[in-house]
């Protein structure tokens, strides 16, 4: 049984009945039974469905954000901006994909030789809770575009968000079972890894359960995608524009209550304007109000369950009794919901807990830094290499410090963002493949070559 939280009211929602046994199997079945007739669709009649599906999520947003509030505490002014990122990504695969799967020519010693992208069958997504709509339509946009079906293993978090996607594609009128909905309990899921119509997984989600799941897909000789944890370190020189980069620095901190792989979590600023950077983000923490989702004021919901804000406490309890400075938060409210206050952490070394461990939570950790090459070095001290932000006036330099950051997105100026239109993942562990732009979408195709002669 699965059961879904209101994370503020701490009150149970609803029980959803899990699969069990042979009923996974011949769940995913019925995904193995859609392909064939799927896969023979042309790209623009796949692209017509996921048109009419990208439709359906903007005339269900409301709702669907409010799902999202109830079940995982996302601000409603977060929400649906959510449900338009997903549509948006539906939409950007129906006009792209086409082009992103052309035959690729290629001179040989044939008459013409050149290579196919060609469907790889029934996929398993298995997601998690903090962007229920975004991180289900990154996986299904580009693997129904490529004429692969899709079976979706969401978090336990959020049960009734799994269902209502589901129900999006049926209510939008797209082909019965492209999409399949996996109501699984974690111990479950070995056992869709390893159902015999399961071509691939792509999975989101932390590098322990990562691990296990790349683990589980290779020993069936089945390709994975895993996009995991992140300690995202937001480099600042002293010749940056500051005020701006306070106002991304808070904003990529704080944003869904700081439950982000790709939030700023360790800000790196040049010493000769760290106590300015760190005044000035004080500043705009404190201005933040957290509060009811429902609430178009409150900035910061709940965190999602009451462990993560139980571990979130321990990180920044131990990293404040090593040595750091607490300027803000660092203490559990009283009252209900699960909530953490937005937190200002500064004197932080590598040693520390919120240097090494990922925070995933509202939490700022400003480090004073010499130079570029220490802030580099520091950056890179990391057993994660998601993302990374470089603030600094000169472009040229920045794009050669790029290149040193051992991560698979820098962001110049800028916030580190997820994008339709652009590959996204990691190296080290945060994971490994792409996803999105037309790198993700080769991601769960075979790749087969022709030759004729």
């Amino acid at each position: 049984m699965l059961i879904a939280t209101n994370p503020f009211t701490e009150q149970r929602l609803a029980e959803y009945p899990s699969l069990k046994g042979q009923a996974i199997h011949d769940r995913i079945q019925l995904a193995q039974d859609a392909f064939p007739a799927w896969r023979d669709k042309s790209f623009p009649e796949r692209a017509q469905v996921l048109k009419d599906v990208a439709a359906e999520l903007r005339k269900q947003k409301d709702a669907l954000a409010q799902l999202m509030a109830d079940e995982m505490g996302k601000p409603l002014k977060e929400g649906g901006p959510e449900v338009e990122k997903s549509a948006w990504c539906a939409e950007h695969y129906a006009e792209h994909a086409e082009a992103y799967l052309a035959d690729e020519h290629l001179a040989s010693d044939a008459s013409e030789s050149y290579v196919s992208y060609e469907p790889l069958g029934v996929l398993l997504g298995i997601l998690p809770w903090n962007a229920p709509l975004w991180l289900a339509f990154r996986y299904l946009a580009p693997s129904l575009m490529a004429g692969n079906t899709c079976t979706l293993k969401h978090d336990p978090n959020v049960p009734g968000c799994a269902q209502a996607i589901c129900d999006a594609f049926k209510a939008a009128g797209a082909p019965d079972n492209i999409v399949v909905n996996l109501p699984l309990e974690t111990p479950d899921v070995e056992t869709a890894i390893r159902a015999p119509q399961i071509m691939a997984v792509s999975f989101t989600g932390s590098a322990p359960a990562g691990s296990k799941v790349a683990a589980m897909a290779a020993s069936e000789i089945k390709p994975s995608v895993l996009e995991l944890g992140g300690s995202d370190p937001f480099i600042v020189m002293a010749d940056a524009d500051l005020e701006k980069a306070m106002d991304i620095a808070t904003l990529s901190r704080i944003i869904n209550a700081g439950q982000s792989c790709i939030a700023a979590k360790r800000i790196m600023v040049e010493k000769s304007v760290h106590g300015r950077f760190v005044e000035g983000v004080k500043t705009r923490l404190e201005k933040l109000r957290m509060g009811d989702p429902n609430d178009a004021a409150t900035d910061i919901g709940p965190l999602a369950r009451k462990d993560l804000q139980q571990n979130l406490h321990r990180q920044v309890q131990a990293t404040i009794e090593a040595g750091a400075s607490c300027l803000l938060g660092g203490e559990l409210p009283d009252g209900s919901g699960f909530f953490y206050p937005p937190t200002l952490l500064t004197d932080v070394s590598p040693a520390m807990c919120a240097f090494h461990e990922e925070t995933f939570g509202p939490v700022m950790v400003v480090i004073a830094v010499d130079s570029l090459d220490q802030a580099i070095e520091l950056a890179n001290q990391s057993e994660y290499g998601l993302g990374a932000a470089l603030w600094m006036a000169d472009t040229e330099q920045a794009r050669q410090a790029a290149r040193r950051l051992y991560t698979g997105q820098v962001a110049i100026n800028g916030i580190v963002k997820t994008d339709p239109r652009l590959p996204s993942g990691g190296v080290k562990r945060s994971g490994f493949g792409r996803e999105l732009g037309p790198h993700g979408i080769k991601e769960f195709v075979n790749a087969k070559q022709i030759w004729i002669k």
